[in-house]
């Protein structure tokens, strides 16, 4: 029988401390939630991987570290309202109810959406609200939101999800730019986003976050 409990230890001793990942409300959520449970079942077996894990539909459940450093990065607090878009099972939301007082999860694939609703409720975790929806749509209705996180690669990041970020409000996206992914944290001040370098890493591309590209002969 797998002893989940050890590799979620060993996961977060393994690949998230070393990535200076040190933030206890952080650190308790990853020991505590159950990685395993927010995985297809035929992906159980791998859930603790170093490395960004197939779930279905040219997704992916990003590593512990990217996620991690992601979350970290947002500086999530007690009485935040968090958008986390493309939520997949419902891991990254589960993660972060630990820390925040709502998230608003989204899900553009249905039968994601409702298995992230199920197992998400299944553990106990009620103030995660999963919708089914575009991605590059957001949930404009319940926000703004004090902190968003995307949970794939972007090109870019269009204006109908910046704009759902509160004055002073965080912002986590991993670009994509050829073969290289770098996550970058924004800032929403003065109504505009200002991105800074976060670190590197690398996920597929997820559908309405394509950069527009113009037309030439």
């Amino acid at each position: 029988m797998t002893d989940f409990a050890a590799r979620r230890i060993m996961m977060v001793d393994t690949q998230v401390r070393p990535n200076d990942v040190t933030k206890f409300p952080i650190i308790e959520a990853m020991l505590t939630i159950p990685r395993e449970d927010f995985v297809p079942p035929a992906r159980r077996a791998v859930a603790y991987s170093g490395e960004n894990l197939d779930i279905g539909s040219g997704r992916v459940l990003l590593e512990p570290r990217t996620l991690a450093k992601m979350i970290d990065a947002l500086d999530v607090q007690p009485d935040d309202l968090v958008l986390d878009l493309a939520c997949g099972y419902g891991y990254s939301s589960a993660v972060l109810s630990r820390l925040a007082e709502a998230v608003v999860a989204i899900e553009e694939d249905a039968d994601l959406a409702g298995e992230a609703e199920r197992r998400l409720g299944e553990a106990g975790l009620f103030n995660v609200a999963v919708l089914q929806g575009a991605l590059a749509e957001g949930a404009p209705k319940q926000g703004p939101y004090d902190a968003i996180l995307i949970g794939g690669g972007v090109e870019a990041v269009p204006d109908t999800i910046t704009g759902q970020l509160k004055e002073g409000g965080r912002i986590a996206a991993l670009f994509l730019e050829g073969s290289l992914g770098t996550v970058r944290i924004g800032h929403c001040l003065g109504g505009r986003v200002n991105w800074r370098y976060g670190f590197n890493a690398h996920a597929p591309l997820l559908a309405g976050f394509a950069a527009t590209r113009g037309f030439s002969l």
